[in-house]
């Protein structure tokens, strides 16, 4: 949703010259802009080294909810999975800003009770420890999709459809934990273009940056 969310504010702003989509199934969408890679194997990434030097900016928006799974099971594919993507990315390119989507609430001590902020806050350090140009964390909250994207998970997209008519109240009461798909994409658009002054950055920031976009 995130990633769809991303995508479509890349495509329409003029300072985003191409894009290359990295997913495990098609998008669906066509653009002059556009070129897909379907990848299989998100723990390998040899074949797409070439791919990653030209770029100037990753926007990494793979997760997975850590409901009922293991904390080793969700580390392998939180912490394992993003790691082994920007290691390839720096290892080529590492001029490369690389912005990584975690979530608020992620513990940046490594030491909290609560699993999946542990393991997010341990993928946050390592990524901030790489060379890369630049490497910021986006800790949103509640991100309400809009302009058609839609959750693959079908009891997440009927709690966003119930709760799209509430979301200017929402927002209205709770700016601190509230942004959209759109606000989302276009706050990874400026701060790749232009940086930011710090790295981590919670939905108070991603709203102005995305007003500012």
């Amino acid at each position: 949703m995130v990633g769809a969310g991303a995508l479509l504010e890349c495509l329409a702003d003029p300072r985003v010259e191409s894009v290359l989509v990295i997913g495990r199934s098609p998008t669906g969408r066509t653009h002059p802009k556009l070129r897909e890679v379907i990848h299989t194997d998100f723990f390998a990434y040899d074949a797409l080294q070439a791919e990653f030097a030209t770029c100037d900016a990753c926007f990494f928006c793979l997760g997975v909810s850590s409901v009922g799974m293991s904390e080793d099971a969700y580390t392998r594919l939180t912490y394992d999975l993003t790691l082994a993507a920007a290691r390839a990315m720096v290892a080529v390119n590492p001029r490369l800003t690389f912005c990584y989507i975690t979530g608020a609430g992620t513990d940046s001590s490594e030491q909290g009770r609560t699993m999946w902020a542990r393991v997010k806050g341990r993928t946050e350090n390592a990524l901030l420890a790489l060379p890369f140009r630049a490497a910021f964390m986006f800790r949103p909250a509640f991100i309400q999709p809009v302009k058609g994207v839609r959750s693959k998970t079908g009891w997440y997209q009927t709690f966003y459809t119930i709760a799209a008519p509430l979301y200017p109240v929402l927002h209205g009461i709770f700016p601190q934990l509230t942004t959209t798909t759109a606000s989302l994409g276009r706050a990874l658009i400026q701060v790749a273009a232009v940086g930011y002054h710090k790295p981590i950055l919670n939905s108070r920031d991603i709203n102005a940056l995305g007003t500012t976009a």
